[in-house]
Parts: structure tokens; sequence; C-alpha cells
């Protein structure tokens, strides 16, 4: 007699074996690197899913529209049980839910993106001058702020216009030019969205520099509180820094005017102007809804790139 094994033999051990029900929990640290590139493969997987119920075709152009703007629903799709076991051989779905969470104290590594000892190339520096490690977590720390003060002015004022003496009212919308108190509601969603999208070039290690004039003036408003923040919490802001490296160029608020504008931009004008001078022009003689065009040489921002809120 052969040797005893507890091993299963035969026609239909296979399935005997799997017979199991099995409760797995995953937990993964996720962060968006590509966003366009997780968008369109949410957009992809939802084009991929059969709706039923009531008018399928509407939920499918619904969920779309969902993941086109919220990268929670983006990856909630992508990251769905019943997807992810299907691509699970000899597995069958008996069930599940998908929580996402967005770690509120999460920071990019601004030591790592902006390197001090990096070459010119790498860092972005032209001469000696670079945005440095700590000018980059501030300025950011601003972008950021600024974005959230106005999806919060929009919440709360929907349509409403900024009246004169109630300027104060309103955390961002109110500081804004005097003629585009009275806009509609998606062009102030567009203004939020420009403060967004120069906080995500600092978050991917990138110089900020506007790509168009609602941008410029994003840039110049955050410039400017996070010089007034240092003036007036320098404690403050010397905790927010942490362990990131300290240089002689660090909040040299001149040097971002000087840097990070007028690399894009109007080059039409008073020659003798600065850059400055020749973007004031500019956004004086464009009405409000114009100033989300691109500058002619500037990359344009992926359209459909959504919004935060």
């Amino acid at each position: 007699m052969g040797e005893r094994s507890d091993h299963p033999q035969g026609q239909g051990a296979t399935e005997d074996s799997g017979a199991r029900e099995i409760e797995a929990t995953v937990v993964l640290g996720l962060r968006i690197t590509d966003w366009p590139a997780l968008r369109a493969a949410a957009r992809a997987a939802v084009e991929d899913l059969d709706f039923e119920g009531v008018d399928p075709a509407e939920q499918r152009r619904e969920l779309l529209r969902e993941v086109s703007e919220d990268p929670n629903a983006a990856l909630g799709v992508l990251l769905h049980p019943d997807r992810l076991v299907a691509a699970m051989p000899g597995v069958d779905a008996l069930g599940g839910t998908l929580e996402i969470s967005v770690t509120e104290d999460f920071a990019p590594d601004f030591a790592e993106l902006f390197p001090l000892d990096g070459d010119e190339e790498g860092s972005g520096g032209v001469g000696d001058w670079t945005l440095t490690p700590r000018t980059a977590c501030l300025l950011h720390a601003q972008l950021l702020g600024l974005a959230d003060a106005a999806y919060d002015d929009l919440e709360e004022h929907e349509g409403e216009p900024v009246l004169e003496s109630e300027e104060h009212e309103w955390a961002v919308l109110g500081r804004l030019p005097t003629r585009t108190w009275g806009l509609h509601r998606g062009w102030r969603r567009s203004m939020a969205r420009a403060f967004d999208d120069l906080a995500d070039d600092l978050a991917l290690g990138e110089w900020p520099l506007p790509r168009c004039p609602a941008e410029d003036i994003a840039l110049r408003m955050a410039l400017a509180d996070a010089r007034n923040l240092l003036g007036a919490q320098p404690e403050s802001v010397a905790d927010m820094m942490g362990d990131l490296p300290a240089d002689l160029y660090d909040y040299d608020w001149d040097g971002c005017l000087d840097e990070l504008f007028g690399v894009y931009g109007p080059e039409d004008g008073d020659p003798e102007a600065d850059t400055a001078s020749r973007t004031e022009e500019l956004i004086a003689a464009t009405h409000p809804e114009g100033w989300f065009l691109p500058y002619e040489d500037a990359e344009e921002r992926d359209a459909q790139r959504g919004y935060r809120r």
C-alpha cells in the first residue's frame, strides 16, 4: 500500500478544495500621481459596466460624470470588490463593501520634490535662485487654503452677488476685482479651481507658473497671504515646516515675483513695461470670462480634470 495522503485525490478534487467561504480585508494606501490617467481608466471601466433598472443610459452618464470630476469616485469604480474578484480565477464574489477615506494630514514631500542640492535642470532653478522646499510648502498651503475658502464662498452664497460694503463676508471672492462680483456660479467654481491647479503643480514638484490671467491673480493672492502669514505668525509657519531643510532663498517673495511670473504671458503691449504691468493691462482689457483662456505659449490644462468640489 502506498503512503497515506491528506490531500484530496481524483475527479472533483479541485472543486472540493476550493469550496470555502473566506472573508478578506485589504487595506491600501494610495497616492494619486496621474489624475488624467486614473480618470481615463475609470471611464473605460464604467463603459464596460452593465446597468439595469430605470434609464440605464442616464445611470451610465451620471457615473461617467462622477468619475470625471471626483478621484474618489474613480477609485471606487476601479477598486469595487466585484471588479477585483472578477480578475481572480476560481473565485466567486459573495458580496462586499468598499470604503475610501482621504488622509487629511497628507502633504507632499517638498524636500524631495524641490531638492536644494539638485542640478539646475532637475530642480527648476534659474541661475542661483530656486524655489526652496520651505517656500513651496508655505505657498502650497496658501493656495489650498484659498481654494477651500473660495469653494466655501460658493457653497454659502451660491450665485449671490458680492455687495459693496459686504465684501468682508466673503473669504476670497470678495477680494477679487469688483467687476467679478456679480458673475455666475460656474465662473466662481473655475476661479476656485485655479488655486487648486497651481497647488497641484507644486505637489508634483513643478514650479507654479501661471498659465492664464486667472492663475496670475490666484498666485499673487497666495504670495500676498504667505508673506502676511509669515510676518504675523512666524512660529506657526516654523511649526508647519517641520524638518524641511532651511535655505538662504526661503520666503524670497521678490524672487518668486521675478521667476514665477512672465514665463508664460502677454508679449503685446508697451515693450518698456514689465511683465506685471502687461498682465494687468491684459486683465483690465479682458472680460473675466476670458481669464481662464491659456496664454498662447502655455500648455493647456486638461479640460476633463474636474473640480475638487
